[in-house]
């Protein structure tokens, strides 16, 4: 009996959570070992469609780099990188659509098996992505030099209509992160970067990029719970932010600045971290949030 109250005691902790949330968009960068892990596919199958049950729309925009590296590297194709970036040529670029458009497939109908109903998308159907190329400046020896990695974009504008479409109409919107240049142009983007400026334009109540590692980590080497902006800037300046952790922060900066709710870096190993973060008073990564929002929300979290 004490084991059938103590569920009964996890879905009331949920309560004001989707009481809360019910009817707001949440848009959710799918990427790392959880798209890989056939345990963490499954689990995240179900979290994005009971989230979908309960009332909130999840929006998913996906990466797939490890399996456009296992392509390219079959296809005899080598693969070069200039400040973390794909150089992308025609043939790379053709490689790489082939690869986001497969794993669009696979998460739609991984959705759809889970009682969903999930429809893929790249950044291209409906100009939901206009892009432009992005110019790249390395520096050596203290010049700057201006390098052509190919048909790697930045986002220029995004047309939401028809996620919010299929948002009206109870579907889940799985996004390729591919722009459309002004000459018809395929563009490869960062999905980090293409999820925060969705995020963005449909005013999402939360941004959630899942990632292989546990948060954000401070000095300390302890995760930090609640960061708001000013901190955040001041540990990228200060080095403690490093690597690849600072264009994660960065986007979710910028989503918060352009109207984004919340935003949370979150540890995609664990089973169910959606709705662990959702749901939860802990939580299982770092949340970003504006400096006026951290006091209330880091008491919220203070038992992690």
């Amino acid at each position: 009996m004490e084991q059938l109250i103590s569920r009964a005691e996890v879905l009331l902790e949920a309560l004001p959570y989707i009481r809360r949330y019910a009817g707001k968009t949440m848009v959710v960068k799918y990427g790392g070992h959880a798209m890989v892990d056939e345990s963490l596919r499954e689990s995240f199958a179900q979290d994005i469609v009971l989230l979908k049950y309960v009332g909130i729309n999840p929006v998913i925009v996906h990466g797939g780099g490890p399996q456009i590296n296992q392509l390219l590297k079959q296809l005899g194709i080598e693969s070069q990188f200039v400040r973390g970036m794909r150089v992308t040529d025609r043939q790379t670029m053709d490689v790489v659509e082939m690869v986001l458009c497969k794993i669009t497939n696979e998460i739609v109908t991984l959705i759809n098996r889970h009682g969903g109903r999930a429809v893929g998308l790249s950044g291209k159907d409906g100009e939901l992505i206009v892009a432009r190329k992005l110019t790249v400046t390395t520096e050596e020896s203290g010049r700057q030099t201006k390098v052509d990695v190919g048909l790697v974009g930045e986002v220029r504008g995004v047309n939401p209509t028809v996620i919010e479409t299929l948002d009206r109409s109870d579907f889940i919107p799985v996004i390729a992160p591919i722009g459309s240049g002004d000459g018809g142009e395929s563009y490869n983007i960062n999905a980090d970067l293409v999820a925060g400026e969705i995020a963005e334009a449909l005013r999402a109540e939360k941004l959630i990029l899942l990632t292989d590692v546990d948060g954000i980590r401070g000095a300390d080497g302890q995760v930090i719970p609640t960061l708001d902006i000013e901190r955040a800037n001041e540990l990228i300046r200060s080095g403690v932010i490093d690597g690849g952790m600072i264009p994660k922060v960065e986007c979710c900066i910028d989503a918060l600045r352009g109207g984004t709710q919340k935003t949370h870096i979150v540890d995609g190993r664990v089973r169910h971290a959606v709705l662990l973060e959702i749901f939860t008073d802990a939580g299982v990564g770092t949340e970003v949030v504006r400096a006026e929002a951290r006091t209330s929300v880091a008491r919220k979290r203070a038992a992690r």
